[in-house]
């Protein structure tokens, strides 16, 4: 069962792919992204048990790889992230100092990017939730260096911004 964990992953993904794709339609990539998911999905499953093939089914690729409520909340995310994408990396830039965005890990960069939307827009989601999952988000797509930076960052952005 997908958990809005697995729907930061998902967006941490998307965050990515349009990063490395500036300018690809967006309302074009999130299905291509999803019919991806349930092949990787596919395969993955008929790596570990080749007998175990998914059956047919009518449902579209994107409801057999998550809930339609979870494939929401990582859009939306994704859209937020770059709906405010100028005023998240101008302050980002602002906490990473000396370090411009382009030299920046593109996993570390989307992840912070994703935890300063949430942390700025999403008011329902505890600043403690953005930072774990972040650190655990970094470390899982990066290692463990990366989740002290983006843990570093994140610790300054979030006291300044409690201050307010």
């Amino acid at each position: 069962m997908a958990t809005r964990r697995h729907g930061r992953e998902w967006a941490v993904q998307m965050l990515f792919q349009a990063d490395m794709h500036p300018g690809q339609e967006l309302e074009m990539t999130i299905p291509q992204f999803w019919k991806q998911q349930w092949t990787c999905q596919v395969e993955a499953l008929d790596e570990e048990n080749p007998t175990a093939i998914p059956e047919e089914s009518d449902k579209p690729d994107e409801d057999r790889v998550a809930p339609a409520k979870i494939r929401a909340f990582t859009e939306n995310l994704v859209r937020g992230v770059l709906a405010h994408l100028p005023e998240i990396d101008a302050k980002l830039q602002s906490y990473v100092q000396n370090w411009p965005m382009h030299r920046m890990g593109s996993i570390e960069r989307n992840v912070l990017r994703l935890a300063f939307y949430e942390i700025l827009f999403c008011k329902d989601v505890p600043p403690a939730v953005v930072l774990n999952e972040a650190i655990d988000l970094a470390k899982y797509f990066s290692n463990a260096d990366a989740g002290r930076f983006v843990n570093g960052i994140l610790d300054r952005f979030h006291k300044d911004n409690e201050k307010g």
